[in-house]
């Protein structure tokens, strides 16, 4: 009966062990769902990349505002002049005409649109639209970046929790193996029986080496994404699975991801922009108008004859009329354009939003479909937990065989694996939610 004992209790060691994953981890960096997304936000290539796109966007709004400014420009010049010369209409009766051989221009005008038919504001207003969808751009690829991680911290969990389950599997099975020895050397078991559980052994360590592998890849792409140190562990926070997720209706989710969807905040901006551009395109066909101021100063004076070796200085201002006739037979297109792509884009908007409606309802089903597989898990862990004390006692008593209590212990096993990954597909779908409606 000794090796009876001695597999009893290496079961119950294995059965009652809480916290499958987290209590075999030693060694690593303890991670909570928090502080992930704060080293994402602080360190990640991506959302970094965005941040300077929004940095670009708010440039270009600087720029788009400083057309309001006006255009001052300066210009200085000297040349050599040669000699003139000077024939009748007929070209003949030439004469050489002396002129001074040192020129000089300088000129400084000034102009300040006073009215360019809502183009400079129209510009302006593009430019602010185009520094906000910058900014929901970056927010959006937060939220992405955000959702990424929780998979992720997610499928590490799991598979920390799948290779704790296997390693005692293994562990069970070379206990038996080495049982099943010691009877085959006393005549009462049979190659073939040891056989069967060799067999198992060598399906358990291909299983995990492939949990394994699977689980140093995501931990390697968490720790990247997070620029973590090279080899650091990532260890999931088990009081994630404890906390209380919120109960909330179909509804409210539809009205957060109305408030708060990135998605349809950016198609509704893109409608704005397309009504801008319209405005933009309308402005070429009227008239430009700007205040004028110049200050010239020339020498020498070559439109008199002889000509006068003399500075000539004169300044004027005034108002500028400016209409390109060609707008009202070129620009007609492009405003017809411009009016397409604005009302393709409240389109695009209507469109989103009915996506974002269907995303919202089919993740609201998932995520309550998840509540229904884990507490048909947590029934069946109590059903597990019934079979395995059953055959438990009716081992003790010589009334099941070895295999029945290996394989209510491999029941048992699986049940409580299956219940720790209900309740983090719970997690998931919850966060799942949170993504579609962008408040990750």
């Amino acid at each position: 009966m000794s090796y009876r004992k001695g597999l009893m209790v290496l079961c119950v060691a294995v059965l009652c062990s809480p916290g499958l994953y987290a209590q075999s981890a030693s060694s690593g960096r303890l991670l909570s769902v928090d502080e992930m997304f704060r080293l994402a936000d602080e360190n990640s290539k991506s959302i970094q990349t965005y941040s300077t796109a929004r940095e670009a966007a708010d440039q270009a709004l600087q720029a788009a505002k400083a057309q309001r400014l006006p255009d001052v420009s300066a210009s200085l010049s000297v040349s050599y002049l040669g000699d003139g010369r000077l024939w009748d209409r007929d070209f003949s009766n030439g004469t050489n005409i002396p002129m001074p051989h040192f020129g000089n221009n300088f000129a400084l005008e000034a102009q300040q649109v006073i009215y360019a038919g809502g183009a400079v504001n129209s510009s302006i207003a593009l430019a602010e639209l185009g520094q906000q969808m910058a900014g929901l751009d970056a927010q959006k690829n937060r939220q992405e970046i955000r959702f990424l991680l929780i998979g992720y911290y997610l499928n590490i969990y799991k598979l920390g929790n799948q290779r704790q389950v296997l390693q005692k599997n293994l562990e069970l099975a070379e206990q038996v193996i080495r049982n099943m020895e010691a009877r085959r050397n006393q005549g009462t078991a049979l190659k073939n029986d040891i056989t069967r559980y060799e067999l198992q052994r060598e399906t358990l360590k291909l299983q995990l080496a492939q949990v394994e592998d699977a689980r140093r890849i995501m931990n390697h792409q968490l720790v990247t994404t997070l620029h973590l140190p090279a080899g650091t562990e990532i260890i999931p926070d088990t009081t994630l699975l404890s906390s209380d997720v919120p109960a909330l209706a179909e509804s409210d989710w539809q009205q957060m991801a109305l408030q708060s969807n990135l998605a349809l905040q950016q198609s509704g901006l893109s409608v704005e922009m397309g009504k801008q551009k319209v405005k933009l395109e309308r402005s070429e066909l009227l008239p430009k108008v700007a205040l004028v101021a110049a200050e010239h100063l020339d020498g020498p004076i070559t439109i008199e004859v002889p000509v006068l070796d003399n500075n000539f200085n004169y300044c004027y201002v005034g108002v500028g009329v400016k209409y390109n006739i060609s707008s009202l037979f070129k620009n007609n297109k492009k405003l017809k354009q411009a009016r397409l792509n604005a009302r393709k884009a409240q389109e695009e908007h209507e469109l989103a939003a009915e996506q974002v409606e269907n995303a919202v309802q089919a993740g609201y089903v998932n995520f309550l479909t998840s509540f229904t597989d884990l507490h048909t898990q947590e029934k069946s862990v109590q059903l597990a937990d019934e079979n395995y004390r059953v055959t438990s006692n009716r081992y003790d008593n010589d009334l099941a065989l070895l295999t029945d209590m290996l394989d209510a212990g491999n029941m048992k096993l699986s049940a409580d694996l299956a219940l720790v990954n209900a309740r983090i597909n719970v997690v998931y779908n919850y966060y799942k939610m949170r993504y579609i409606t962008h408040t990750l």
